[in-house]
């Protein structure tokens, strides 16, 4: 399992590649990849961030603190959402990110961290890990359908 709490899941490829070439080199059977990452699903892009970010921000700058790293902005976090491993948004957009990391990484398997999501309400987290089991890992199928793992990786 990769834990990828940060940055693009881009980043991590190599560590797979890394894996797969051991085990064959070594002789041992790769086990599937897996990877996991904070995320919050609601109706709509700014629903999802508006409720998540005040809570994570807390989360965030608690840990940031004991290593060394400034308080976190807002601009920062967008940019996490947009570009980088928080997968908060509507299920249309969490889906397309975890099809995209998922091909990148030929991961057999993703693991949402709904508790990052700290302040929010629990009728609002109820909520969120229902569209991710009901709408979004259906849609992850289908965009996985429409362009399989194995095609990304190979242009790699």
């Amino acid at each position: 399992m990769l834990a990828i709490i940060g940055g693009a899941p881009d980043r991590f490829a190599p560590y797979v590649d890394l894996y797969q070439k051991a085990s064959k080199e070594f002789g041992t059977t790769a086990q599937p990849v897996g990877m996991h990452s904070p995320g919050f699903v609601a109706p709509t892009d700014e629903e999802a961030k508006d409720l998540f970010y005040p809570g994570y921000r807390e989360i965030r700058d608690r840990i940031g603190s004991q290593r060394g790293w400034p308080p976190l902005r807002r601009e920062e976090f967008d940019a996490e959402v947009n570009r980088g491993s928080l997968y908060v948004g509507s299920v249309e957009t969490v889906a397309t990110k975890i099809a995209h990391a998922v091909r990148v990484l030929d991961a057999g398997r993703f693991d949402m961290i709904y508790s990052a999501a700290g302040t929010v309400s629990a009728s609002a987290r109820l909520r969120s890990v229902e569209l991710y089991g009901t709408q979004v890992i259906p849609r992850v199928r289908e965009l996985l359908a429409e362009q399989p793992v194995a095609a990304v990786r190979v242009t790699r």
